[in-house]
């Protein structure tokens, strides 16, 4: 993976692809504060997106040794928006801003839909207040062919007591 080149395209809607050359579980693990930071980043892009216009839509096309690519759409508002705040911190054009944007968006998912990791965060109207260690457990675990996290592996990494 080290050194792989990752390609943008662009198509006539404006969408944006990046062209991964291996598969989502070999992207590299990135620091907590950068996760902060792409978090407080998304999160102000999606307010601005809130009152303007349509965020650019984001995709992810992912090379697989052992079987077809894979192609993540972020056609959503929200992922996109969310998206294209990560972009504003991080270059979408290496393996390290892809994750980043992608560990993001798994910790998005996982805060939705996992009851298991609602005590690892709270939730107000001025924002997300998230356990250090959750975010640091989402820097570090590995992520899924999907770009989403191994639940299982995720919850390894936390503190056995809370």
């Amino acid at each position: 993976m080290s050194g792989a080149e990752i390609r943008t395209e662009y198509g006539a809607q404006g969408e944006v692809v990046h062209l991964i050359p291996f598969a989502a579980p070999e992207l590299p693990s990135v620091s907590r504060r950068h996760l902060e930071q792409a978090w407080e980043a998304a999160r102000g892009a999606a307010l601005s997106a809130a009152t303007g216009k349509a965020p650019m839509t984001h995709g992810f096309h992912f090379h697989e040794d052992n079987g077809p690519p894979l192609d993540l759409i972020l056609a959503d508002r929200d992922a996109a928006s969310w998206t294209g705040g990560v972009e504003r911190i991080a270059d979408l054009s290496t393996a390290y801003g892809i994750s980043l944007c992608l560990r993001l968006l798994a910790l998005v998912a996982l805060m939705g839909s996992a009851e298991w990791a609602r005590p690892w965060f709270t939730l107000k109207r001025a924002g997300a207040n998230i356990h250090p260690a959750l975010l640091q457990a989402a820097s570090l675990a590995p992520l899924t062919p999907t770009g989403g996290f191994a639940e299982t592996s995720l919850r390894a990494l936390l503190p056995a007591e809370f």
